[in-house]
């Protein structure tokens, strides 16, 4: 079956704007409530939370909306993470979850990520089911009242708790900065961390509904680097706006990425196996190579790092852009729970980031996203397939050249690696181009380095 909602990360758009309308968003709510009783769960209760963004209360009430007309009660849990939202379904008494959040996406986009009650993100084939059951609602016609929502704040606390016991060793003695993005740790994250004990420098934990991810955040980083190099602090931390992923950054300014969390993280815990997308840069393959653990890389999507995770018994995988995975500790990416991790092997070892990560040789790397009219296969592409071969020729085994379509954009991601910066961006914009002459969408596009 086309999947015509569901992404690779929940259904996501502009909000008010189908998919995510007020009755789709009922019809969601409705085929998740008709699934849980279907299935005679035990629990016939749906948590649900959302981000800051300003249409995330009346989305809530119409996917709440859609939960309470099948008999399943809503308990809400107003602002949090997604991450929080999968650790209450696993342990609180919900047969599933809700996200209301579009990450890291401007404030105009939503999104609804639906969790199960083991706390991972339901699978693809479960998606496609309920997919067919809201297509089938709206052919229906729904006309439900919205729910009046109360949040349950006891529910964070049961979540903060959780975090703080995973460090029970506290973080006295260490200088933070943390960017909350405006989003959903803005209420969080200084609470958890101060609460351990350390010294806290917090910017961009000020949400008015639209300034969520807004030049700030694990997408913008210059203004941690900034209040890092000013408060002279041991390191920061930025999250996304539902704060399921956490960037860094080192005392001297240096970013690091996801791909240096891996590294730090992964010698510290003496993994034998590191889960990563194709994303990852090379030198992360070669440096943990260098110490004997693997690399095993999946199509991009912390779901699918996940579900290798557990097909392989791994307990650490994630991707550069921040999405790590703590199996021992968590179901789901986790920015504060990461954050911690990160925090405590600087405290174990005595050393600051720019000392864990010094082995880590990164690799040129440039992703070029072009915006495109619609998707097509890449082998329909000849010219951009000649590119890609000659690009691939051209680097032997010394580079990488990746080309895929975004699960929630309409974009198409060039990304090439080598060991020349050069002939990495030459490579890049030659792919780049074909693409935009095939598919092109007119916008400007967008290049990262």
């Amino acid at each position: 079956m086309a999947r015509a909602l569901f992404g690779t990360d929940g259904i996501r758009g502009v909000a008010g704007v189908a998919p995510l309308d007020p009755k789709t968003a009922q019809a969601v709510g409705a085929a998740l409530g008709h699934w849980v009783v279907d299935s005679e769960r035990q629990h016939r209760e749906v948590v649900i939370g959302m981000d800051t963004r300003e249409s995330g209360p009346w989305l809530a009430a119409e996917v709440a909306s859609g939960i309470a007309s099948r008999g399943v009660k809503v308990e809400f849990a107003g602002v949090t993470t997604t991450p929080g939202v999968a650790y209450l379904a696993k342990n609180g008494p919900f047969a599933a979850g809700v996200m209301i959040s579009a990450s890291h996406n401007p404030f105009r986009d939503n999104g609804i990520k639906l969790i199960g009650h083991a706390g991972y993100k339901l699978p693809d084939e479960q998606e496609e089911r309920l997919e067919r059951e809201i297509f089938r609602l709206l052919e229906e016609g729904l006309d439900l009242p919205p729910v009046r929502l109360r949040v349950n704040a006891g529910l964070d606390c049961s979540y903060i708790d959780h975090l703080a016991a995973t460090l029970p060793d506290g973080l006295d003695g260490l200088s933070l900065v943390v960017d909350c993005a405006n989003g959903s740790a803005s209420s969080l994250a200084h609470e958890l961390f101060r609460g351990l004990g350390a010294r806290v420098h917090t910017v961009h934990c000020a949400p008015d509904g639209r300034n969520i991810n807004l030049n700030c955040g694990s997408l913008h980083l210059e203004a941690l680097q900034a209040a890092v190099l000013e408060q002279n602090a041991d390191a920061g931390v930025a999250f996304d706006g539902d704060a399921d992923r956490a960037l860094f950054v080192a005392r001297s300014g240096k970013i690091i990425d996801g791909d240096a969390v891996l590294f730090v993280t992964a010698l510290h815990l003496k993994v034998p196996t590191v889960i990563a997308t194709v994303m990852s840069n090379l030198g992360l393959e070669l440096a943990l190579r260098a110490h004997g653990i693997g690399l095993v890389r999946t199509p991009v999507g912390d779901k699918y790092v996940l579900e290798e995770m557990l097909r392989r018994g791994a307990v650490l995988g994630g991707e550069q852009s921040g999405h790590i995975i703590f199996h021992q500790y968590a179901t789901a990416g986790d920015g504060m729970l990461t954050a911690l991790r990160v925090f405590e092997v600087m405290r174990e070892t005595g050393a600051g980031l720019d000392e864990l990560t010094a082995e880590l040789q990164v690799y040129p790397q440039r992703l070029v996203n072009v915006r495109v009219r619609q998707r097509k296969p890449l082998e329909d592409l000849p010219g951009v397939v000649a590119e890609i071969r000659a690009a691939e020729k051209s680097f032997g085994d010394a580079g990488r050249v990746l080309v895929r379509f975004s699960g929630t954009e309409p974009l198409a991601r060039v990304m090439v690696e080598g060991p020349e910066l050069d002939q990495v961006e030459h490579f890049a914009q030659r792919i780049a181009e074909r693409i935009r002459a095939e598919l092109g969408g007119g916008d400007p596009d967008q290049v990262t380095h």
